[in-house]
């Protein structure tokens, strides 16, 4: 037991001085450039924590946090017992599993395309893809509007223009699965393209070069090297997404849709239900009880999911 510990404490020794040793070296510069990063995230992520008893309160203004009524697990019965509770945990959890399929195929194949064309046009192309993830959600509501207004949008124009009827988009849920997914897909595959291509860049040019001298075509390099080679990065990623199943885009799902009631079965998540319930109730408690529900599920999820990752292939592990 005494050599057991002994053999612990001169462990954590050695990791001190390994941490000492990066951070004298060449990753000085990398760990200020995270300095930012990482005083943001714990001033609003880890001093804010305490705040989650809020969850098992009844929160009053006038009393503050400590002077609330403690009321346990009463402030998560609102969600569970709700009627549209299945309902908005399937969309979101349906939603996101769909986003990431099409945005990792979709991205994967535009990072592949950019690395084949010039140096001076991928930059071309990168920068006009990038440009949308910058976009507010209320811009892109607007822009909705313009293609999909009744009256005046530019589909139904184009729908009578070849003889066809016009469609009441925001009052035919049927559609909007895949409204959805082109507003998210336009949103995000400039980011998500450019990860993959920096992944791709990244790749020993040797590689290609054998090869090439084995008379490998460039689908053939692309489906044993390219693809291969960045399983970590997808793999690190899926991880990441899976931690935030239970958490949808509430921007793309609220203002997109245009909070249409018609339609909040076929687009509502968790997010947008629960900014309904506070619109109407302004239950703080029973917000916190849910945020609380979703950050729990997450964690539990990415965990799950590097163990399983681990257990497959341990270099594709996050940690």
């Amino acid at each position: 037991m005494q050599q057991s510990e002994a053999g612990v404490r001169i462990a954590a020794k050695e990791g001190k001085r390994k941490v000492r040793r990066k951070l004298r070296s060449g990753d000085k510069e990398l760990s200020l450039l995270a300095l930012p990063a990482a005083v943001y995230i714990f001033v609003f992520s880890y001093l804010t924590m305490f705040g989650v008893i809020i969850a098992f309160k009844n929160y009053r203004y006038d009393k503050g946090i400590w002077g609330s009524e403690w009321i346990g697990l009463d402030n998560f019965r609102f969600f569970f017992i709700s009627e549209k509770a299945f309902i908005v945990t399937r969309n979101t959890v349906l939603y996101n599993i769909w986003f990431w399929i099409i945005t990792t195929f979709c991205a994967l194949l535009v990072a592949i395309l950019l690395n084949e064309i010039s140096r001076k046009w991928s930059k071309y192309y990168q920068t006009v893809m990038f440009l949308p993830t910058f976009v507010s959600w209320v811009v892109i509501m607007f822009l909705v509007q313009m293609f999909l207004n009744h009256d005046y949008g530019f589909v139904n124009r184009m729908l009578e223009a070849t003889g066809g009827e016009r469609v009441r988009w925001y009052l035919e849920p049927a559609y909007w699965p895949g409204i959805l997914t082109l507003a998210h897909l336009w949103k995000s595959i400039g980011f998500s393209a450019l990860v993959y291509y920096a992944g791709i860049v990244a790749i020993d040019p040797s590689y290609y070069e054998a090869a090439r001298m084995d008379g490998a075509t460039r689908f053939q390099m692309v489906r044993k090297i390219t693809i291969p080679m960045l399983a970590p990065l997808i793999t690190i990623l899926l991880i990441m997404t899976i931690g935030s199943m239970f958490r949808g885009d509430f921007g793309l799902h609220f203002f997109v849709s245009n909070n249409s009631p018609l339609l909040y079965n076929t687009v509502d998540i968790i997010d947008t239900f629960v900014y309904r319930a506070l619109s109407v109730s302004g239950d703080t408690s029973m917000a916190a009880a849910v945020g609380l529900y979703q950050s729990l599920v997450g964690f539990v999820l990415v965990v799950a999911a590097n163990y399983t990752v681990r257990k497959i292939n341990d270099e594709n592990s996050l940690w």
